[in-house]
């Protein structure tokens, strides 16, 4: 049976309906970027892992205008179709989903690794806001039960601040850390070093 890996994709999340109509107003378009139809790590990730590996990425509700309570239903419909063992991967507000998901619930499947890659660390009182994204800061319902975990940021990464990788090392202490200089917000076709940490872990 093949080894599953959930990865939530990143989004953007508001308090009001006005800041998200200012921030549509106002996004800048790859308009290249959309011509070609550039994949990212997460759709290449399955073929750097092989035919052992099924990667699964589903798509969250209103990426652009994002709310967690929507996310948590969709998360919820997903997880009757998944495996024991399986690897949970949280680009930006991925991470930060699944971070607050697995502080609040316990998932009854057994989790081999859980990797947070340039996760916002969003209290209530996080500037800018991340909306109902925001989680108390106690995570050990996480540490209990997810396998492994990895902290993945770059120093560089102008979207989510570094401190906020230095936050989770703190909530988490346990976390294996993945530092990089270079990657920005890890919008690469590419991320060789997470392929080779999955294979290895099985």
């Amino acid at each position: 049976m093949k080894k599953q890996i959930v990865a939530i994709h990143g989004g953007e999340t508001f308090d009001t309906y006005e800041e998200y109509l200012s921030f549509l107003k106002n996004l800048e378009i790859d308009f290249e970027r959309i011509r070609s139809k550039e994949k990212s790590w997460k759709k290449n990730l399955g073929k750097k892992l092989g035919n052992d590996f099924e990667v699964i990425l589903p798509e969250m509700p209103n990426a652009l205008n994002a709310k967690y309570i929507e996310w948590e239903i969709m998360f919820g419909k997903l997880i009757p179709f998944l495996e024991e063992e399986i690897i949970l991967i949280g680009h930006s507000l991925g991470g930060i989903f699944l971070a607050k998901y697995l502080s609040e619930n316990i998932l009854p499947k057994k989790i081999t690794a859980i990797f947070l890659i340039s996760a916002p660390f969003g209290s209530q009182n996080a500037e800018p806001s991340l909306g109902d994204f925001s989680f108390e800061k106690d995570l050990s319902k996480l540490q209990e039960q997810g396998g492994k975990i990895f902290l993945c940021h770059s120093r560089d990464d102008a979207c989510v601040p570094f401190s906020d990788f230095e936050k989770y090392k703190k909530e988490l202490p346990k976390a294996e850390e993945m530092i990089f200089e270079d990657r920005g917000h890890f919008n690469q076709m590419e991320f060789l070093e997470l392929a080779e940490i999955i294979k290895e872990l099985f």
